[in-house]
């Protein structure tokens, strides 16, 4: 519950608050429950945020939601295009900290990956994001507002389908935030975005994933290896949480939640792209329910690896699925303005 004093002295960023927060803010003020539903409506369901404009609202009631509330959103200070039709946006997230955001189209659908933190503290060496380091963790209103400020630019016939946190930082580097933005874009009176169109992608923070799985979202692990050794270079998160330990919270996830995980694995060549590795990374996932994304590498300045050659990805892929397992390839999108999977940087875009 969000302390009454907090509210009188300084206005409450609205996005930052989910149904039951509003509840309380509202409630401590003196006003019915049901306001805050209506409110929650107009803002989420109907996008308004004039409250003149809110008139199954009371007049006296209308006239102090100025003094309460802001409704800010993060200020998009660079936009790009795509040739395939990705767009990246830079958004501004404070006094020169900005984060990246992107759009990606596929038919029908239009995901948003959206970032949880200005940098990044795990320093995978293959993410352009890794070379940046933390500055802030985002906030839940800021995470929200990438998807709200995306959702306003976008024709009124184009919605956002889905959503991964899979943009700049480690979402459950930032659990708090990520999971209280996940509860305000899920609200049925709100945005109504379900569950299963949400996915968190994590570099393997295995005491963190039990909230996700309570939470009820898709997950995703990055694993890009089949053994701890090479994990151990590319992911230093490998030696706090092994492969093996990983994969048992993967497990005990997709039982919880009767959901398969996304076993994310970026081909490195000649680090992990061999036969030998997708032999490997079948048998330590056999039992995991699970399907395996494979994302060949998406260079970058002063990247230090490199894309293997296509016949390389086809076999290890080949390789997979003659074994059993459930395998995808994620199509490429967004690298000519570096926007595809790995290669996001706010600094180096400033």
């Amino acid at each position: 519950m969000i302390p009454l004093a907090s509210v009188m002295k300084e206005k409450i960023a609205f996005y930052s608050l989910t149904l039951s927060d509003l509840e309380s803010v509202l409630e401590g003020l003196g006003h019915k429950k049901f306001r805050a539903r209506q409110l929650f409506q107009w803002v989420y369901l109907h996008k308004e945020t004039n409250p003149e404009n809110m008139l199954n609202l009371s007049k006296l009631f209308r006239e102090e939601i100025p003094s309460l509330f802001h409704f800010e959103l993060p200020e998009i200070i660079l936009h790009k295009k795509s040739k395939d039709g990705t767009q990246k946006f830079l958004f501004r997230v404070g006094e020169k900290l900005s984060v990246e955001t992107v759009l990606i189209p596929s038919g029908e659908r239009n995901t948003l990956c959206v970032s949880s933190e200005v940098g990044c503290n795990m320093a995978c060496n293959f993410c352009y994001t890794g070379t940046q380091k933390l500055k802030r963790r985002l906030t839940a209103d800021e995470i929200v507002g990438q998807f709200l400020r995306v959702s306003h630019l976008l024709p009124e016939n184009v919605k956002i389908s889905n959503i991964v946190y899979m943009g700049m930082g480690e979402p459950l580097d930032n659990t708090d935030a990520v999971l209280k933005s996940i509860d305000i874009l899920h609200a049925p009176l709100g945005i109504n975005l379900s569950l299963k169109k949400i996915t968190v992608s994590t570099s393997g923070i295995v005491s963190k994933i039990p909230l996700l799985t309570q939470s009820g979202v898709r997950l995703a692990v990055s694993l890009n290896a089949s053994e701890d050794e090479t994990r151990n270079k590319i992911m230093p998160i490998n030696l706090k949480w092994n492969i093996k330990t990983l994969l048992e919270a993967c497990r005990q996830h997709a039982i919880g939640t009767k959901d398969k995980v996304t076993l994310e694995y970026v081909l490195l060549k000649g680090i992990n792209d061999s036969l030998e590795d997708a032999r490997r990374v079948y048998e330590i996932t056999k039992n995991v329910p699970s399907k395996i994304n494979i994302i060949p590498f998406n260079e970058h300045p002063g990247a230090p690896y490199k894309k293997p050659l296509e016949k390389v990805v086809d076999a290890f892929q080949n390789e997979l699925i003659y074994l059993g397992a459930q395998t995808l390839r994620r199509r490429t999108m967004g690298d000519d303005i570096l926007a595809a999977c790995g290669q996001l940087n706010s600094e180096a875009t400033l």
